[in-house]
């Protein structure tokens, strides 16, 4: 199944050398930019440790539906894993595994597992059931607790090149709208490229985003408060429209052809950056994204 994830050859080198050895360690932190599917990567090689043979077991793994490969997930708008959560996972790998040679718990966020979580977790980290394989996600390995960091094998999962990323989604998503442009705006980072190639609701708030930004451009403030304010109301897709705001201008200071000049792309990508992080900090939604609009006017 690693040969499944894109690019990043080193990368499934070594982790398939590691399996083939029986060395690789029983803690790993998989660390990579959001989108880059690192969480894909994360089953991957969860599918070739419990069933090295694949068959539909292994495609269980993948598609997150095996009761052999526990999954833990953030809580709560700020996405935090709880002691409760890390509690339940470290009672559920003392369970026999059903059918496969071991078991696996994926933690995807772990930069944002939170002290007590990461307390209850260090025991079995150290000293984990035979068979039993910990899988952490994250963006960086600094974000997460020096405790746990500590206790793990770290390898990085890195974006593509834009064109192999065009080319994954011409193949994957016949139906995709520009593929050119999905890939030079996701940076390489296939897994953001893909989830917008196969969300519609997603490709609109992109095309929300691109619209801003050419707002911005124009310095048309009026125009951008229309398309902000539509956003006030829900978190979560203000968030993703910040993160999609911000790739764009990153894309266009990169030399991606948008329509941007290079002030205005990093004048867009720094503001909403800014934004998304305040927006973490939970402040005023309608305020932050008014003060956007006066920010990206000019």
């Amino acid at each position: 199944m690693l040969e499944r994830i894109e690019g990043n050859e080193e990368l499934k080198q070594s982790l398939k050398a590691a399996l083939g050895a029986g060395r690789l360690s029983n803690s790993v932190l998989l660390c990579g930019e959001t989108g880059c599917g690192v969480g894909f990567a994360a089953r991957c090689l969860a599918a070739d440790y419990l069933f090295a043979a694949g068959g539909p077991a292994a495609e269980a793994v993948l598609e997150g539906r095996s009761p052999e490969c526990l999954e833990v997930r953030g809580q709560g708008a700020r996405g935090e894993i709880l002691v409760g959560q890390a509690r339940q996972a470290r009672a559920s790998v003392y369970e026999t595994a059903l059918s496969a040679a071991g078991r696996v718990v994926i933690f995807y966020g772990a930069h944002r597992m939170n002290p007590s979580a990461a307390n209850a977790l260090l025991k079995v980290l150290e000293e984990p059931p035979a068979g039993v394989l910990f899988l952490l996600t994250a963006p960086g390995a600094a974000g997460v607790l020096a405790t746990i960091r500590s206790r793990c094998g770290q390898y990085t999962v890195a974006p593509v090149s834009a064109g192999a990323c065009e080319a994954y989604l011409k193949k994957n998503f016949p139906g995709c709208r520009d593929a050119a442009l999905l890939a030079a705006v996701s940076a390489g980072r296939i897994g953001w490229a893909a989830r917008i190639a196969a969300d519609e609701a997603a490709r609109r708030t992109l095309d929300t985003a691109l619209e801003a930004a050419r707002a911005a451009a124009g310095a048309d403030r009026y125009g951008l408060l229309r398309l902000l304010s539509a956003f006030e109301k829900d978190r979560a897709a203000a968030g993703r429209l910040l993160e999609d705001l911000a790739a764009i201008g990153a894309a266009a200071l990169e030399g991606a052809d948008l329509g941007l000049g290079r002030p205005d792309a990093g004048r867009i990508a720094a503001a909403a950056a800014r934004a998304r992080r305040d927006l973490d900090r939970n402040l005023n939604q309608k305020l932050l994204l008014t003060r956007l609009a006066g920010e990206l006017a000019g």
